[in-house]
């Protein structure tokens, strides 16, 4: 990566995907109320209520939004949680 790329984008990383930081982001549905996700993100990721209302705020507008960052061993069993609460997670 050269020095002009970082600066394009300085939260890219140049580590291994498996083992860089990485985030887990929460993708909108028209399925579950946001009651019903803010309970999930306050179970599952150990958000307290307020960060658990704006990270669902942010992902009904935006689309999606990244609601933990870490590596990919301890976000994987957090994405597996909300995947199989059937909401759509991914980790990038």
């Amino acid at each position: 990566m050269t020095s002009k790329e970082v600066k394009k984008n300085p939260f890219k990383s140049t580590e291994n995907k498996k083992g860089g930081e990485q985030f887990l982001i929460l993708h909108n549905d028209d399925i579950h109320s946001f009651d019903y996700v803010i309970d999930a993100l306050i179970d599952v990721c150990k958000h307290d209520f307020v960060q658990a209302t704006q990270c669902t705020i942010i992902t009904h507008y935006k689309g999606s939004c990244d609601v933990r960052k870490g590596n990919f061993d301890n976000l994987k069993p957090l994405k597996d949680a909300l995947t199989n609460l059937e909401l759509k997670a991914t980790i990038n």
